[in-house]
């Protein structure tokens, strides 16, 4: 595969959801982006923006196994990851693996479930692998969580923790629709649930081959700076109490890669690093007075984006 046919196929797939979905191309291609990195997703928005059906739009896309886990508080650990049973038939433990053994995770409303239930995802998303009673076993590659969440609601929801954030490589909004979309929508939903008639566009082994390609994506040492430099000004700036870690800014530049592949480009702008900039960054930032609000470190973000000066190159190979 080389890099017009991976557009290609990430056009298929951004068609295919398109027959559900309705607008929203920004955080389709944004989602999309994620997925070539191998990088799990954060959608927060109000009830029934189409978090769920976007996901698994996604999924249906994908020809690979899909599983979502209701997020409730008394949701335990072991009803995520599975767990080791006495099988008296055999008379030895048996493992019961869970949901999360899976490609794509839909985590739905992830913020409704304890603490402790939350952490049981941090070894999945960044290690791709669950141990249990001291085995660890693998997770089959691919393998991402699409997480929802709904900020207005607190009342019976725990915060997701600094750590666990770090872990999304992108957290998303949906937004409302206009009248035009709005119209769509139902025109759409008016006959027929066009989900139900989505097939997969996209194997697995062709979404490997797309996150292996996003590698040869060639990015200037000049870029690199800039980018270096919008990090370093989370760490300083305004009121950040805590920047965006290495992790971040490595996240960063992968998903500038994968947005220039996406856009059928062997090479990274430094528009794709503004693009992706607020949704990649935004939620890794703590300001002063303790809040993880998205919209805090947006604003941050913005600021620094207009203050921070933009290279001119020549930016292919």
């Amino acid at each position: 595969m080389n890099l017009n046919q991976a557009a290609e196929l990430l056009s298929a797939v951004k068609n295919n959801i398109g027959r559900v979905i309705v607008g929203k191309e920004e955080t389709v291609e944004l989602l999309l982006t994620a997925l070539c990195c191998g990088g799990h997703v954060l959608l927060e928005d109000v009830p029934g923006t189409g978090k769920t059906m976007l996901a698994k739009s996604l999924a249906r896309s994908l020809d690979g196994e899909f599983r979502r886990i209701q997020f409730t508080p008394d949701l335990l650990p072991s009803d995520v990851t599975g767990l080791n049973y006495y099988n008296q038939k055999a008379g030895e433990f048996v493992f019961r693996p869970g949901p999360v053994f899976c490609n794509i995770l839909l985590a739905d409303e992830i913020n409704r479930a304890t603490p402790r239930t939350q952490a049981s995802l941090l070894e999945c998303m960044e290690e791709r692998q669950v141990t249990l009673d001291g085995v660890t076993r693998p997770l089959e590659a691919p393998f991402l969580v699409i997480a929802t969440q709904n900020p207005i609601e607190t009342a019976g929801t725990f915060p997701l923790p600094e750590a666990q954030l770090d872990r999304f490589y992108m957290m998303l909004s949906m937004g409302l629709p206009d009248r035009e979309e709005e119209i769509a929508i139902l025109q759409r939903f008016l006959r027929e649930d066009p989900m139900a008639e989505l097939k997969p566009v996209c194997s697995r082994q062709e979404l490997l081959e797309l996150q292996a390609l996003r590698k040869t994506v060639y990015v200037h040492p000049v870029l690199l700076g800039y980018l270096a430099d919008l990090v370093q000004a989370t760490r300083t700036q305004g009121d950040s109490v805590s920047g965006v870690s290495p992790r971040g800014s490595l996240a960063l530049l992968n998903a500038a890669r994968a947005y220039a592949m996406l856009k059928d480009r062997p090479y990274v702008v430094p528009e794709d690093v503004k693009q992706l900039a607020i949704p990649v960054l935004a939620h890794r930032i703590t300001v002063e007075h303790g809040s993880l609000d998205r919209r805090s470190g947006a604003q941050l973000l913005e600021g620094i984006l207009n203050s921070v000066k933009v290279p001119t190159e020549r930016w292919e190979r």
